[in-house]
């Protein structure tokens, strides 16, 4: 049965979808970076800055695909709101069909353009073999982490984030256990990191299809049903483009900005890496608040339920700013703990130390324009976070790195380039939220 979040206690349903989501994504930040802390202790600095620097290449083919399948769910909650099952079945079986389309694309394409963007991104000598070994490998087997993310998109927006958590578990322990065996124990290399990964991310999408097709409410997948309705990918198109665009193109400022950390070398390289690697498990909180706080407004639109969206929207991003605060300031306290877990060597500590604490204090600005983004799309409204996002966070950081950072070559740009754009969106939200309190959401009651 489809867990609605059209009833019952606000901040219980929106907490209750949230928990599993945090445990599930932390789970998964967990085998991500065990690439980073086993390849960092047993193969080097070299290693760990081809492991962990490549995030900004791959979130910029993934991230667009994902966009789709945020809009997807988005979709599907409205129908499922709506208690219209047929469109509901419709919506379900569209995603899975674009999954498998984006799966092709994401194999093919990130492989053959790898070596270039590695070069586009000035990668150095010493690391570009290893860099290029990691991704070729990350790409080929990318049809499981595409997948996993469109399908377990399908039993979140019904309000199921406990079944995610589960697979998210297995998978990761799976993976923490392929790493030490191939990269400690049979000597693999960055390859061996690769091969865990890749067959982690095929176990946890076995896990969510299975389910999927064996569940017994609307959102139950038929293989012989799969094919693009195309009502359907129109809205999902309408509300998941955006986003995909949003990603892609704020993943490509971050590109930008890996490229100019490549030019202060190997060590700069994997400090940074690992720090981003830390803020991925500080973020948590923020990207299962987001979550939540979509399906929930997605939801209760859906149903017509608009005093719940408000009430919902306050809550959702008070428990985001709070939360993300904390963590904030513990990373401030402990960054050169945290980052000598990825390597000892007292530069690579230096840099990671030097980003964290940059960066940790001002967590809390992040969390506040994800959450209100989140809004945004769940009132179906993805065009203004997509244009909010791609002037503060991408327009802007090219800005400054086609000026100041021509003009500065100083690693501290890198730092704080984040905070400022983070801020800028924060004040632009703060102004959209208080005229849509005021103006739109009541219009729309």
């Amino acid at each position: 049965m489809d867990r609605l979040l059209t009833k019952g206690s606000i901040r219980r349903k929106i907490i209750g979808f949230a928990i599993p989501i945090f445990i599930g994504y932390l789970f998964q930040q967990l085998y991500n970076t065990a690439d980073s802390l086993i390849v960092g202790n047993y193969l080097g600095e070299n290693a760990l800055a081809a492991v962990s620097s490549n995030g900004a290449f791959t979130y910029l083919f993934i991230g667009f695909f994902m966009g789709f399948a945020t809009g997807a769910g988005v979709v599907i909650a409205r129908h499922i709101g709506a208690n219209d099952p047929v469109q509901t079945s419709l919506a379900v079986h569209t995603t899975v069909a674009m999954g498998l389309v984006f799966s092709v694309l994401v194999s093919v394409l990130g492989v053959a353009i790898t070596p270039t963007m590695l070069r586009w991104m000035g990668t150095p000598p010493e690391v570009f073999t290893e860099s290029a070994k990691y991704l070729c490998i990350y790409f080929a087997g990318s049809t499981g982490l595409v997948m996993y993310n469109m399908l377990v998109g399908i039993l979140q927006a019904s309000g199921d984030s406990r079944h995610p958590l589960l697979y998210l578990i297995i998978s990761s322990l799976v993976n923490v256990a392929l790493d030490v065996l191939f990269v400690a124990a049979f000597h693999m290399g960055v390859e061996g990191a690769a091969y865990a990964t890749i067959i982690s991310q095929f176990l946890s999408m076995l896990l969510v299809a299975t389910r999927l097709l064996r569940v017994e409410s609307s959102i139950r997948v038929d293989p012989r049903k799969v094919r693009i309705d195309p009502e359907n990918l129109r809205y999902i198109v309408r509300n998941g483009l955006p986003t995909a665009l949003q990603a892609c193109v704020i993943d490509l400022s971050n590109l930008l900005i890996q490229s100019y950390i490549n030019s202060f070398g190997s060590l700069a390289m994997a400090g940074i890496g690992a720090s981003t690697k830390v803020e991925g498990f500080a973020f948590l909180p923020v990207t299962a608040f987001q979550m939540a706080v979509t399906t929930f407004v997605s939801q209760n639109m859906g149903a017509r339920e608009y005093d719940r969206v408000r009430r919902g929207i306050r809550f959702g991003l008070g428990c985001t700013i709070a939360t993300i605060s904390l963590i904030g300031i513990v990373v401030f306290l402990l960054a050169p703990q945290i980052i000598g877990l990825f390597n000892r060597n007292p530069e690579v500590i230096r840099f990671g130390t030097g980003r964290a604490r940059v960066c940790g204090l001002f967590y809390c600005l992040v969390g506040f324009s994800h959450v209100a983004s989140a809004v945004m799309r769940g009132l179906g409204k993805p065009v203004t976070p997509m244009v909010i996002m791609l002037t503060c966070w991408c327009a802007v950081r090219i800005l400054v790195l086609f000026t100041l950072g021509q003009a500065l070559h100083d690693i501290r740009l890198a730092f704080w380039i984040y905070p400022f754009t983070w801020a800028l969106s924060s004040a632009v939200y703060v102004i959209l939220l208080k005229r849509l309190h005021v103006e739109q959401l009541a219009a729309q009651c």
